[in-house]
């Protein structure tokens, strides 16, 4: 990060907006990255980290495909991508560090940082990552009901080209009971692609795949998540509210990230 960030002893009412840190990397030509860590500096505070591209001369958009570089969270992995893939850090393009900052009693002072290795050689495939979640509920038409001990909330991508998928990554707060990916296939088949049936918010894992696995054109990849707000959940805040999407911790979200490449494009 360009500066340090002077996280506070206490949350305030509200609690602490994402910040956002833009850096400028100085590449002149375009960077294939096939590993990357996001490393924060006062690990006691610093709750996640997500490092998005924005390439020059565009807007911040964090739902574009190409936009994710790495992140970290409790539980997270760095980002290990196979020889012959990689993430494109175009040339001039600056990188956005998302921080959340969640106090603990004392003040810190956070410097994070992320590291980069490039690929040796030019890649095979160009690898995207994408959140899929339910509009209704990143819109707050749709919230989970106070004491509700099973709310279910679907989101789902459809696929526009043959690609093949890498990895899952299933996000939800402190509500999230249990989290699974589905694919529908044209022909109508059905395959459960991973469940994760106790979700935990302090070990939010990445699944990568032994093997890449195709997703042709007009497949549907399907995301089902439960979240338990009832008193009975030790984790649950405060289950005599509703509860809709927020950035905060005793808020919601249901995100279901994937990584993939899609055939035949180049690079």
């Amino acid at each position: 990060m360009p500066r340090e960030f002077a996280a506070p002893s206490r949350t305030p009412k509200g609690g602490i907006p994402y910040q956002y840190f833009p850096v400028d990397p100085g590449f002149k030509e375009d960077h294939w990255i096939q590993r990357a860590e996001a490393k924060p500096g006062a690990p006691a505070v610093v709750h996640h980290i997500v490092v998005f591209i924005v390439p020059k001369g565009e807007f911040f958009n964090p739902d574009a495909p190409g936009a994710t570089l790495c992140g970290t969270a409790p539980g997270d992995m760095p980002l290990e991508l196979a020889p012959g893939l990689a993430k494109k850090v175009p040339a001039g393009a600056r990188l956005i560090f998302q921080m959340h900052y969640t106090p603990n009693g004392k003040p810190y002072h956070d410097q994070s940082s992320v590291a980069l290795i490039f690929a040796k050689e030019p890649p095979r495939h160009r690898v995207l990552t994408k959140p899929i979640y339910n509009p209704s509920f990143i819109t707050h038409l749709d919230k989970i009901p106070a004491g509700a001990a099973n709310y279910q909330i679907e989101s789902e991508h459809i696929f526009k080209e043959n690609s093949y998928l890498l990895s899952f990554m299933p996000h939800m707060h402190l509500r999230g009971k249990d989290f699974l990916y589905e694919a529908i296939y044209p022909d109508g088949k059905k395959k459960i692609l991973l469940s994760v049936p106790h979700y935990n918010f302090g070990w939010q894992s990445v699944y990568r795949l032994a093997e890449p696995l195709a997703m042709p054109k007009g497949a549907k990849l399907h995301c089902i998540a439960h979240f338990d707000n009832s008193a009975n959940n030790p984790n649950n805040p405060d289950p005599a509210q509703s509860v809709t999407w927020g950035d905060q911790t005793w808020e919601e979200m249901m995100i279901g990230w994937i990584d993939y490449y899609q055939e035949g494009k180049k690079p």
